[in-house]
């Protein structure tokens, strides 16, 4: 077991929690907020799989479940339970000293599709 090892997983947590910190007090709706808006959307107007993401954390940490929902329904309901589920393998495998085990393709493919056909889908309908 070493304490080495967890210091990756841990510092992304760190900075997950950081960042939600901001997210409390700096609301990303604003016009002129202090965080930037998606590169992709800024320079094309194509929303990206991610995009409105930092909109639906605010709207979480704020108890708003249905604003959380319009914003990304996809990355509330499968990207978030999917990077927790990345980031407890990371860590479980770091604080064991071995590893982090590769993705499957089980679990891979279905999400490139996902993001893919939501990345379309939302485009079409904006």
């Amino acid at each position: 077991m070493g304490g080495v090892g967890v210091r990756g997983p841990l510092a992304v947590a760190a900075a997950a929690v950081g960042g939600c910190g901001v997210l409390l007090f700096v609301d990303p709706n604003q016009p002129g907020s202090l965080l930037p808006p998606c590169p992709l959307y800024a320079v094309t107007g194509i929303q990206c799989p991610a995009c409105g993401s930092t909109r639906m954390v605010h709207a979480l940490l704020r108890g708003d479940l249905v604003a959380a929902w319009q914003f990304n329904a996809v990355m509330l309901v499968v990207g978030l339970p999917l990077l927790l589920w990345l980031w407890t393998r990371w860590f479980r495998a770091a604080r064991e000293g071995r590893p982090t085990p590769p993705v499957s393709r089980g679990v891979g493919v279905p999400v490139v599709a996902l993001a893919v056909t939501w990345m379309v889908a939302r485009n079409l309908v904006a």
